[in-house]
């Protein structure tokens, strides 16, 4: 099974309850049970309600459900085993889609959590030093930047690390440790390639949003209207629209259950030889649980399905309308599915264990994942989401972040875009990850401020991703 990586920490203080332990382990067995169960129904404002006042006096909705909405990409629960019991803290080791983990929590007399942990069990405390780095740092910001970057590439597993920052009208990057391991010279650059994982979503939604500024489609269209007969016709997929794809609503999972199956597979390379038939064949027969357009739920196939439907409409690749309609646009020469070996450098990419892993080939699921992109490209791409919308690809971009559902307790989804407000200002952003790397794109357009992280490691950078971010909005 594909192995994926998240950590998510949450720790306050501490109650101070004088109460057995006996009678604290069944209360934090029947908080988790609860706990296990919102989530995976994705109900982060349940969660929410079911933490201490002190939790929620440090750790705001907006902050839970960002750090949550990451680890719903990854699947349900399946498992949890308790393991440890110390000082009013129960430890659990949790199966989630077959990827091990460790969940820490602590309750208290009204059954409700003060401390809330989820950590991937293959993460290393050990830290690195004497890390290589290319840096300018010229102000304060900059400073906490470079601080916080360090803490991930200190990591025992972590490998290389790219940062572009747009703040103030200013762009400034910010360059770590090694694109092959063990090689000391192989800093990355501004035109290192990195995959973007899920950022590609936003790709495939402004390719979307395109078809629908060109008026040959509307959001609200039916799917069924572009797929052959033979799959047309499952009821299921007749009530799916465009919309509902691009903003995760569409009922259909994160993941087919003939993916597996398919001639070749390979977990380390898992959508290597996913095509379009196997994707067909798999929606053809296809029976939903949920109507579509009622509930939120992260899916890889619902995009994986849109990408093939825009090749479809289009009549070329996914690819050739990614070049057609952004990258040649924007001179984005180094964001694309297929490397040049001769031309081009892209970095090795590793496990969260620092096992080289392969770069991630495609089919049926790039429109979900599969472009590569530099420093350089992302900090262009982003530059563009500033502009009032005046030439055709301006509008699309426009398009893709307007309101389409509310995710509570207080995530708004657009075309992929994710949406929260902070400090009286919205940000848009989205993650990504493979096998063996972590990525994080954030914009405010109202301040016209953005950050990109790109990492080929499975560790997530989302921790710092946030931090950064929120430090950027909150400074002058």
């Amino acid at each position: 099974m594909i192995k994926y990586v998240l950590y998510l920490l949450i720790i306050l203080c501490y109650s101070t309850n004088a109460w057995s332990q006996s009678t604290a382990e069944i209360s934090n067995r029947q908080v988790y049970n609860r706990i296990e169960y919102f989530f995976n129904t994705q109900q982060t404002d349940s969660i929410y309600a079911m933490a201490t006042p002190n939790f929620q006096k440090n750790i705001s909705p907006q902050s839970l459900a960002m750090a949550l909405q990451y680890f719903y990409n990854f699947g349900q629960i399946k498992e949890a085993i308790p393991a440890t019991y110390h000082q009013g803290v129960a430890g659990y080791n949790i199966t989630l889609d077959k990827k091990k983990a460790s969940l820490y929590l602590k309750t208290d007399s009204t059954f409700h959590f003060d401390l809330f942990e989820i950590k991937d069990q293959e993460i290393s405390t050990e830290k690195k030093e004497n890390i290589k780095s290319v840096v300018q740092k010229n102000n304060a910001l900059d400073e906490y930047i470079d601080s916080v970057a360090r803490t991930y590439i200190q990591q025992k597993n972590a490998q290389a690390l790219a940062v572009g920052v747009i703040h103030n009208g200013k762009t400034n990057t910010f360059y770590y440790g090694e694109t092959v391991k063990g090689d000391s010279l192989s800093l990355p650059k501004e035109n290192t390639l990195f995959e973007l994982g899920s950022i590609t979503k936003i790709f495939t939604a402004t390719l979307l949003a395109d078809l629908v500024d060109k008026n040959i489609i509307t959001l609200e269209d039916t799917i069924s209207k572009y797929l052959p007969d033979s799959v047309a016709q499952n009821q299921y997929l007749q009530q799916i629209t465009f919309k509902q794809l691009a903003n995760h609503t569409s009922g259909l999972p994160r993941l087919p259950d003939n993916l597996e199956k398919s001639t070749k597979f390979s977990a380390s390379d898992p959508y290597a030889q996913y095509s379009r038939k196997e994707l067909f064949s798999y929606l053809k027969n296809i029976h939903l649980d949920v109507i579509s357009g009622d509930r939120f739920e992260y899916s890889n196939t619902g995009f994986a399905l849109l990408g093939e439907l825009i090749s479809i409409i289009s009549k070329k690749s996914y690819t050739q309308c990614v070049a057609d309609i952004i990258t040649t646009p924007l001179s984005l020469s180094n964001t694309l599915e297929k490397v040049n070996p001769k031309t081009q450098q892209i970095t090795k990419v590793y496990s969260a264990t620092g096992t080289e892993v392969p770069v991630w080939q495609w089919q049926a699921f790039v429109g979900a994942g599969g472009l590569k992109s530099t420093i350089a490209d992302m900090l262009r791409f982003i530059q563009i989401q500033f502009k009032m919308p005046e030439a055709p690809l301006e509008q699309a971009l426009a398009l893709t972040r307007q309101f389409t559902y509310y995710l509570p307790p207080s995530t708004d989804i657009g075309l992929a875009w994710h949406m929260n407000m902070v400090n009286d200002v919205v940000q848009y952003w989205h993650n990504g990850g493979t096998g063996g790397s972590s990525t994080f794109i954030a914009i405010v357009p109202d301040t016209k401020s953005a950050i990109i992280v790109l990492a080929n490691s499975a560790l997530s950078v989302d921790e710092i991703s946030r931090k950064i971010l929120n430090t950027v909005i909150e400074s002058k």
